[in-house]
Formats: structure tokens, C-alpha cells, sequence
């Protein structure tokens, strides 16, 4: 499994505590690096990996005395040391210690708000760069209108003077933290500790969902957060239990410059289209004027060949502030007037609690069915346009 090979690599050279009452004090400080590793080695119990059923974006070790080893796929690691336990001596350059209990932690990743918020730890959260209005979760957009958590500024520009104040042991960023690395560093010279999650580099919808697990992990809740996983994947499978409805889908939005921004094949949301019934219609990287590792963007005459015949259009509303007509939809490009999804008046759009609610994937999935089946069952994270 993947999840397993991160594993291996990132426990490979680790120096950390077999147990709560294991001291280190046999391994000389002023060794030089290597020696101080290699005796840190002697002293490790081989230890066991959590097992993941989808994740392969990061990995969990245990060790004897609730020690966990976070090995993420960037490869930042991130020793998790228990209350009332101490990091050893001799770490290895690059694995970073987070010190139970959190309190005051810096939450930037919208999308793990509400993993957060499933395993019970909110009270944890001091300072968010999401504003109430923003907020995914009522129970966060509560703490944020209260005062329990306060605002801190958007990721690439957060309030320093205010996350000092707080002293934030830790920053739960997302994959953007990268687009702006003099924040990453200005956070860390505050003595603050960035975990970048990277749950949306996840092939399997399920596998975003599994990040609850490192959520569990890291405030100290994991008991829980297995049950919602459990949960939760139970439910997605039996909202997935209908079958292909026959119908095609085509997913996208129209950027700057008119070219449709569609998601890779295989992606996490077209695997939520295909469980609730849909047939996704796909673009290769061949042809395409840019691509990712989530999206391929092609030229609206080529999108319009390969799309105009589907069934049923979901714009996606995340990006670009979406669209709330029909008329403005085609306002965008005057090829989707010929659509026949649009001249059957089978489109829908979304906004992002689509991506940022994960525990509500098997209600997301049942709203999917509902567009594409026409069912005419209400819904709550898609809207027909008009």
C-alpha cells in the first residue's frame, strides 16, 4: 500500500522515545549528527503502523507510550508527543514536534474545519484565516462570531502580531501555504509549527475523508475520528449503492480567458459523480492549454465538442464565484447556448462547501444523484439554474 511506503521512508532515521518512561540519556549530546541518530536507533521499538484504508497522501506511526509519527508525502515529518511526555534528544533535521495538549492553534485549511469539527476539537482552535460568513461548519461560524476564535487574516497574508499574541504552536495549512513560502517562514520564526495538509492531492474520495484520522491524531482524538470514518464511508457506500443512472456529466468552469476548466479523470469529484450514477465526461492532457494535478483547461471549441452532448452540466461555482442564471452561464460563452444540457435546462452549479464539506461526501453524493437522475428530491450543496 502507499500509505505504508510513506511510512517506511519516513520512519527511516527517526530518533524518538519507545516508550513514555524511556529516557535518551545514554545518547551523548555533543554527538555529532549521524552518532546522535544511530543511538536514538538503538532505542526505538519498531513501531506499528495505523492502518489506513484510502489515504496514501500521509502516514501514522505508533509507539509504545502514545507517541505517533506523522509522515506526510511532501515530506515533512511531525513527531507527536503526548501530555505529559517530552521530545527526545537527537531528532533528525526535518522532524518537527508537536506538543500535546494543542490549544490556540492556527486553522487556515477550510477544508479541515469540519474534520475538526467531527472529532470534537474546536475548543482547540484559537485563530482562523476564515471569516464567519466564510465558515463551513455552524458550530466554527458560532466561535467565531463569540470571540472563542479569532480572525487572523487570509493565508497569504495572515495577522503575525495577532498569532504571536496567541502563541499558535501549530498551523493547520492547505497546499496554497506553497504558493507563499515567506509566510511559511515568517510563521516558523515565530516558533510556530506548519503542517501543510494535503488532503486534495488524494486520488480517492475517501482518502480526503481519511485526513480525519491525522486530525484524530494530532489533538489527541483518535478513537473518534475512526468512528467518523467508519461512519461516513458506510454511508457514502450506500448512497453509492444505486448504480450508473445513464447519464453524462460534464463538470467545469469558464476561466479568464474562456478556456473550460474541467477536473482530471479519475479525480476524487468525478469518482463522487460516477457513485451517484453519472457517466463524467473527461478531457486528456493532449490538446489542453494547461493542466494540473487536478484540473486539464482546454479551449471552449474543443470543450464544446467533446461536452456539448451531455446530459446534465454541473458548473462549478468554487472558483470564479459561480453563475446564477442560465442567461449568465451562456453569457460566459456563447457556444453553451447550444448545449444540450442547457437547452434542457438540466444544469446545476455548486458552490465550495462542495469541496470543504468532506464528512457530508454521502449527502453530496445523494444531491449528484438527484441532478442527474432528475429526481426532483430537494437539495442542499447543488442548485438547478434557471
Amino acid at each position: 500500500m502507499a500509505a505504508s511506503s510513506i511510512s517506511r521512508r519516513g520512519a527511516v532515521g527517526l530518533a524518538l522515545l519507545a516508550s513514555s518512561s524511556l529516557a535518551l540519556s545514554g545518547c551523548s549530546a555533543a554527538g555529532e549528527g549521524d552518532e546522535r541518530a544511530a543511538c536514538s536507533l538503538d532505542a526505538l521499538g519498531e513501531p506499528a503502523p495505523v492502518a489506513l484504508a484510502r489515504a496514501t497522501q500521509f502516514s501514522l506511526d505508533a509507539y509504545a507510550g502514545g507517541y505517533r509519527l506523522a509522515s506526510l508525502a511532501s515530506g515533512d515529518r511531525f513527531l507527536i508527543v503526548p501530555e505529559g511526555s517530552a521530545a527526545p534528544d537527537g531528532l533528525p533535521e526535518g522532524v518537527a514536534v508537536v506538543q500535546q495538549p494543542l490549544a490556540n492553534v492556527y486553522l487556515a485549511s477550510t477544508g479541515m474545519i469540519c474534520l475538526v469539527d467531527a472529532v470534537g476539537a474546536l475548543d482547540a482552535v484559537g485563530v482562523s484565516s476564515v471569516r464567519a460568513e466564510d465558515s463551513p461548519v455552524e458550530a466554527f461560524t458560532e466561535r467565531l462570531e463569540s470571540g472563542e476564535i479569532s480572525y487572523g487574516g487570509i493565508y497569504r497574508a495572515p495577522d503575525y502580531e495577532l498569532i504571536s499574541a496567541a502563541g499558535c504552536p501549530l498551523a493547520i495549512e492547505n497546499t496554497n501555504i506553497d504558493h507563499v513560502p515567506e509566510v511559511r517562514a515568517k510563521l516558523e520564526e515565530l516558533g510556530v509549527t506548519v503542517l501543510m495538509e494535503q488532503s486534495s492531492r488524494e486520488g480517492d474520495m475517501l482518502g480526503r475523508l481519511e485526513w480525519v484520522k491525522l486530525m484524530g491524531a494530532l489533538f489527541d482524538r483518535e478513537d473518534e475520528a475512526a468512528e467518523v470514518f467508519d461512519d461516513v464511508a458506510r454511508r457514502v457506500e450506500e448512497a453509492a449503492a444505486e448504480g450508473p443512472a445513464g447519464r453524462t456529466v460534464a463538470f467545469f468552469y469558464v476561466n479568464e480567458d474562456g478556456a473550460a476548466v474541467t477536473r482530471r479523470s479519475g479525480d476524487y469529484f468525478c469518482q463522487m459523480i460516477e457513485a451517484a450514477g453519472g457517466a463524467y465526461v473527461s478531457f486528456s492532457e493532449e490538446g489542453a492549454t494547461e493542466s494540473s494535478p487536478t484540473t486539464v483547461t482546454v479551449e471552449m471549441e474543443r470543450f464544446y465538442e467533446g461536452a456539448r452532448d451531455a446530459d446534465v452540466i454541473v458548473y462549478n461555482g468554487t472558483i470564479d464565484g459561480g453563475v446564477t442564471s442560465l442567461e449568465a452561464l451562456v453569457e460566459k460563452n456563447a457556444l453553451l447556448a447550444d448545449f444540450r444540457a442547457v437547452r434542457n435546462g438540466d444544469v446545476w452549479t455548486c458552490d465550495s462547501n462542495l469541496y470543504q464539506q468532506i464528512t457530508s461526501m454521502a449527502d453530496i453524493i445523494s444531491d449528484l444523484r438527484s441532478a442527474i437522475a432528475g429526481s426532483g428530491e430537494p437539495t442542499t450543496f447543488v442548485w438547478r439554474l434557471e
